[in-house]
């Protein structure tokens, strides 16, 4: 049986968080799930796969705090782990912004369903901006949407200061990989006086999920953090692999370029791979190759 992949987050007040690890660190490894779970005093982010037993018997756990009982969740299935172990952590933050102001259980922009978004994004009046990171855009994003080139999201409040301005950017749509990015980005925005800001609800994975290809406005391929590299629709596989260098995702047609060495460069790194970088990752390649 096909393992399933759940991801989900929640923004709400969890002061106790710390004293939630424990419990659900055992939940977690007594059911043999694997992944990564986030607990801040601003909520819950986690990506985790197991049997269909495993990861229902970890969402009933936590929907066991009242706090957390109408906590929303997003499926997908792979044939293998796409996480190497369990690990559950405290944080700052979920999701980091840099910004502890900023509270989106308190205020945050429009939600859009998948099935209303392609309306919103064709609307000539509305900008929209994909708040993930350079390297992810790179590989797939809506049609005519912009791209803030950051390398963390903790760039994204400079990104705002520079290039928009609540008196000329009357409708602002923002999305990511799962929701949960730019909610908060929705959350900065309004606290900075911009009006009209929406955001698709469930990520771009949960428009991928129910859209239909020939009805979509997605180009290309969705990363996502963990061994599948990347997602098509219907959340099928991608054909994206990873660098085992950069953790840049690279194509085919990047593995047909002369910078390209499996295991030791790619396109995005050769110009930073020094001699002694190289030997480090052909050692590691070579003990990649021995595991197997």
């Amino acid at each position: 049986m096909p393992l399933i992949v759940a991801t989900f987050y929640k923004f709400v007040k969890l002061q106790d968080f710390a004293e939630k690890q424990a419990p659900l660190l055992a939940c977690c490894s007594q059911a043999g799930i694997k992944g990564t779970i986030l607990l801040a005093a601003e909520g819950i982010n986690g990506a985790i796969a197991g049997s269909r037993e495993a990861v229902d018997a970890v969402l009933t756990f936590l929907r066991a705090d009242p706090r957390l009982a109408d906590l929303e969740h997003r499926e997908s299935t792979a044939e293998t782990f796409p996480f190497d172990r369990i690990k559950v952590r405290l944080k700052r933050e979920i999701v980091t912004l840099g910004m502890p102001a900023i509270d989106p259980s308190q205020q945050v922009g429009t939600y859009v369903s998948p099935q209303d978004w392609n309306a919103l994004i064709s609307d000539p009046d509305v900008l929209t901006i994909d708040t993930r990171n350079d390297y992810e855009v790179s590989i797939g994003t809506f049609k005519g949407a912009q791209n803030p080139k950051t390398g963390s999201f903790r760039q994204f409040p400079e990104y705002v200061r520079h290039h928009l301005d609540p008196t000329k950017h009357k409708k602002i749509a923002m999305f990511c990989t799962g929701g949960i990015r730019c909610e908060k980005a929705s959350a900065l925005l309004l606290a900075q006086g911009f009006q009209e800001v929406y955001h698709l609800k469930g990520g771009i994975l949960k428009y991928l999920e129910e859209i239909p290809p020939a009805e979509s406005l997605w180009q290309g391929e969705c990363f996502v953090f963990d061994q599948r590299v990347a997602v098509s629709h219907g959340l099928e596989a991608g054909t994206h692999e990873m660098c085992q260098s950069c953790g840049h995702p690279i194509s085919e047609q990047n593995k047909n370029s002369p910078y390209y060495e499996a295991g030791i460069s790619c396109p995005h790194c050769f110009a930073d791979l020094t001699e002694a970088k190289r030997r480090r990752q052909l050692a590691r390649q070579q003990y990649r190759e021995w595991q197997r």
